[in-house]
């Protein structure tokens, strides 16, 4: 019996390229950030913390990645929905992780389909989103 894959998974050149365009993004606009990769099954491709940025932006930018990979949504799109009153107000979760509704993580998406996501966090949350837009853009 074979099996073949309808699309090609995300390959370590493909999380180097997404690390390096947001972190690239980061720098020009004077931020230091954390990186963060995943393939679609949610396991860790790549991770850059820079030494000036905060601790918890490692976990931010994990969390943001995880978020935009289980919702197959970039994290901008969804801060409205988990407002009080908002679609996802009350949004119960049996994940493992749980997720963060701050703009900065991004689905990455071959032939239409999902292969990962990637996280920014130490910006403002306009920022992150930007560096995540231009890392997914970057692999286009």
């Amino acid at each position: 019996m074979s099996t073949t894959t309808a699309f090609a998974p995300m390959t370590a050149h493909d999380a180097d390229v997404l690390l390096t365009a947001a972190r690239r993004a980061a720098e020009a606009a004077g931020v230091t950030v954390s990186v963060t990769v995943l393939d679609a099954g949610g396991h860790l491709m790549a991770f850059r913390r820079d030494d000036r940025a905060v601790l918890i932006s490692g976990e931010t930018s994990t969390r943001k990645a995880y978020t935009a990979l289980q919702l197959n949504t970039p994290t901008a799109d969804l801060v409205d929905a988990v407002q009080p009153g908002g679609s996802f107000h009350t949004l119960p979760t049996a994940l493992d992780r749980p997720l963060l509704f701050i703009a900065g993580g991004v689905p990455v998406h071959r032939d239409g389909r999902l292969i990962g996501a990637v996280g920014v966090g130490g910006g403002a949350p306009e920022q992150d989103h930007a560096f995540a837009v231009a890392a997914v853009q970057a692999l286009d």
